[in-house]
């Protein structure tokens, strides 16, 4: 798995359109994000900010790529000739998937704690470190899962856009309009449920009970993606 995830991460950053998607962009736009802090604030919170770049990042970077990487190593016959070495199948996909992840969690580490800097640290540091992992978990999840349907890098380009586009959607619109209206719908969505947590884990206003209801949605979804790709995934090109 350590040899894999060292030629994906070598391979990431001579790759200048996957260096552009799964780094540079989703840190300038956290950094807009940031820099305006003021206005976005005014709009929603600040929660609501640190919720977004998370997506940002999550959408743009790690569910893209991760989705990107694995249909081109179907492609061109990589992940069929992994699977003729001893490393196991759960391996090979760690193997693939941990420096994207890796990658995901420095940026998104650096970005709040650049936005914490700028704006005033967050109310329960914890529950927002558990918020964003149970996040970047969906977003694996739900990248395995495309991953699945995808055939080819080119065919990724179309295949990510309803969900990358989708959570960072759901998210401003919970972020915004909050959930005191269409309550079930709004947290069932896929980053419905986490952007609220989010936003009351930096904002400092959730109880533990809340907090773990609030959870429950997120963890549903890595459960349910983890199913879809186990059923859909394909180790060589589909004919």
């Amino acid at each position: 798995m350590l040899s894999i995830a060292r030629a994906e991460l070598i391979q990431i950053f001579r790759n200048r359109l996957v260096l552009v998607t799964s780094l540079i962009m989703p840190a300038a736009v956290s950094a807009l994000f940031i820099r305006q802090h003021e206005t976005w604030a005014e709009l929603a919170s600040l929660g609501y900010i640190a919720a977004l770049v998370t997506f940002t990042v999550g959408a743009f970077g790690l569910y893209t790529t991760i989705v990107t990487t694995i249909a081109s190593r179907r492609q061109n016959l990589f992940l069929k000739r992994l699977r003729s070495t001893a490393e196991s199948d759960a391996g090979i996909i760690a193997g693939l998937v941990a420096p994207v992840v890796l990658l995901a969690l420095i940026q998104v580490a650096v970005i709040l704690v650049v936005l914490g800097v700028v704006t005033g640290e967050p109310g329960n540091i914890p529950l927002l470190i558990v918020t964003v992992l149970s996040m970047i978990a969906m977003l694996v999840g739900l990248g395995l899962a495309t991953a699945g349907l995808t055939n080819s890098p080119e065919h990724a380009q179309v295949t990510t856009l309803p969900v990358s586009l989708g959570v960072i959607g759901v998210a401003s619109w919970v972020g915004i309009s909050g959930t005191e209206e269409m309550t079930a719908l709004k947290r069932a969505l896929p980053g419905g449920s986490a952007t609220e947590l989010l936003t009351e884990a930096w904002n400092g206003g959730i109880a533990a009970g809340e907090a773990l209801t609030l959870m429950a949605p997120t963890l549903a979804w890595v459960v349910v993606s983890i199913a879809l790709a186990l059923r859909m995934f394909r180790w060589e090109p589909r004919r």
